[in-house]
């Protein structure tokens, strides 16, 4: 599920307003080709939010991009992480242990990073469950197989555990919970440059995964839609996303991507009324990406995102009384209300 490789993922840094600058760094074989990190410019140093992978490659570009702005690496003060996925959390870790930066993540991310390091293992364990009762048990033994070994440097634990609340820089951070994509998953809203750091939340030109996280998943896709309707509940704003270039209205794209589910809620629902029961079997009949891609010849790791988003929105459909839903030996067989 690739992005445009246009000049937002190559083109170095980008001022995206007085004193806050884009800076997007390297993935190593990711889709997604690169983040954003944004770079705010305070009186006393410099605040990251979010702070890419941690590979040699995102660190060199990250110092040599603030050296053209004319800084450097240990002026920044804090980073402000929007979620405990690696491309965005791995490298603050990193910062922090060469230079001292602070690290600040959503307190909801507690339950699932206390899993990872007690488990020790970069195997997705909840969303392989999810797999399972969705009937696709095969593909979780696949996905579980293609992990290596458990690498535990960038997954310390935060020097302070955000809540709602406010951020006090010299332009103050509202920082807003958007539980869906994970259940920690934070946004960082500027109200006097009007900028929403959005992170994986809103995204210009895909859809972001759904509960992909350790911990008890919940009802993710709920939570997505009600944190979206959420942004809608704030004046405008300019958007900053952690893939993508940015864009110039939050609520423009927010209004796509609820679009997007509600027509991805009814394509589901057909599915299903046509003989299909199992989240596997849904996702098998509903084609993938803008480009339509059938579930066939998507590759196993976004073959297990597709399955998990069917699953997701037959959850929703569930939770809204069109369909109904019963566990037999471990997977979860869905049938439309009549």
């Amino acid at each position: 599920m690739s992005l445009d490789r246009g000049k937002w993922a190559t083109g170095g840094p980008e001022t995206v307003a007085p004193g806050v600058h884009r800076i997007p760094l390297p993935l190593p074989n990711d889709g997604l080709r690169a983040i954003n990190v944004y770079v705010v410019e305070e009186p006393d140093g410099l605040v990251l939010i979010d702070a890419g992978w941690s590979i040699p490659e995102s660190l060199a570009v990250l110092d040599s991009s603030l050296a053209g702005l004319g800084h450097r690496l240990d002026e920044i003060t804090d980073v402000y992480v929007t979620h405990i996925h690696r491309d965005h959390y791995t490298q603050a870790i990193e910062l922090r242990r060469r230079f001292g930066t602070r690290v600040h993540l959503g307190a909801g991310e507690r339950p699932g990073l206390e899993l990872l390091t007690t488990l020790r293992t970069d195997v997705p364990v909840t969303s392989l469950d999810v797999l399972r009762r969705g009937g696709a048990p095969d593909l979780a033994s696949r996905m579980a197989e293609g992990y290596g070994e458990f690498d535990p440097s960038g997954w310390e634990p935060p020097d302070r555990w955000l809540d709602a609340g406010t951020v006090p820089l010299r332009h103050p951070l509202l920082v807003v919970p958007t539980p869906g994509h994970t259940r920690g998953h934070v946004v960082y809203r500027d109200a006097a440059r009007g900028l929403l750091f959005s992170g994986d939340h809103v995204l210009p030109h895909i859809t972001p995964s759904i509960g992909f996280e350790l911990g008890e998943p919940g009802l993710p896709l709920g939570d997505y839609l009600s944190s979206l309707g959420l942004m809608t509940t704030f004046p405008d704003t300019r958007l900053l996303p952690a893939h993508g270039p940015a864009a110039a209205s939050t609520h423009t794209r927010v209004e796509e991507l609820l679009d997007h589910h509600d027509k991805r809620l009814a394509e589901t629902e057909d599915a299903l009324g046509s003989g299909a029961r199992t989240g596997h079997a849904v996702a098998e009949r509903l084609s993938w990406t803008r480009r339509a891609i059938a579930f066939g010849d998507l590759n196993d790791f976004n073959r297990m995102l597709a399955a998990n988003e069917t699953v997701a929105h037959l959850d929703v459909l569930v939770a809204r009384g069109r369909a109904v839903v019963s566990e037999v030996d471990g997977v979860s067989h869905f049938q439309l209300v009549p």
